[in-house]
């Protein structure tokens, strides 16, 4: 079952408002237990990071910046 337009809009808030600030500090708290890497490698690993979080989620992102396709009016 496919989620509605309204139910993705709420669950891409949800998740930039919570999920996101969680995931940035768990990445921070967990690069925190090893030592500290060159500025480059940090860089690598916090960019991987950075967009591995998208992957799974690409699907309740898309298209939530446009107008609700139920609603469009046909011309």
């Amino acid at each position: 079952m496919a989620l509605s337009y309204k139910a993705r809009r709420r669950w891409a808030l949800v998740i930039l408002l919570l999920g996101l600030p969680l995931y940035i500090i768990a990445a921070v708290w967990l690069l925190s237990l090893f030592e500290r890497q060159g500025v480059l490698v940090e860089l690598a690993i916090y960019v991987s990071l950075g967009v591995l979080w998208a992957i799974p989620l690409r699907m309740i992102f898309r298209g939530i910046g446009q107008v609700d396709p139920e609603t469009r009016a046909d011309d």
